[in-house]
């Protein structure tokens, strides 16, 4: 096994270092810390999330789009996924599928439409 320096560590070490790359804005390489990760520990919602974020951020909408479905199929009150997703399908073109998703995030996060 050729291990680098992207999955070098314990899950807490490479979920700190997928953090630090976020906030360095290399999304990419958040993204190629965090998939191993995820697939590690496929039951944890902030790896996952964070992932989504990363591809999202990286142009990589599909691959955000399939996590974040994942995210909410589990959670599906799960507000910040529901937001990401919306804007996930928005940003590619598909507004009709994004709305519900925005209006339940709308919803869960306290914020209602005004008659």
């Amino acid at each position: 096994m050729d291990i680098t320096y992207y999955d070098h560590g314990t899950p807490a070490e490479r979920w700190e270092r997928a953090g630090m790359f976020f906030d360095a804005r290399d999304y990419a390489a958040a993204a190629r810390v965090l998939g191993p990760l995820v697939e590690e520990v496929p039951e944890q919602t902030g790896p996952r999330l964070l992932l989504a974020r990363a591809y999202y951020h990286s142009a990589q909408l599909r691959r955000a789009e399939a996590e974040l479905r994942i995210v909410v199929e589990r959670d599906p009150v799960e507000h910040y996924a529901r937001l990401m997703l919306g804007r996930t399908l928005q940003r590619q073109g598909r507004d009709g599928e994004a709305r519900p998703h925005l209006r339940l995030a709308a919803a869960l996060g306290g914020e209602f439409e005004q008659e």
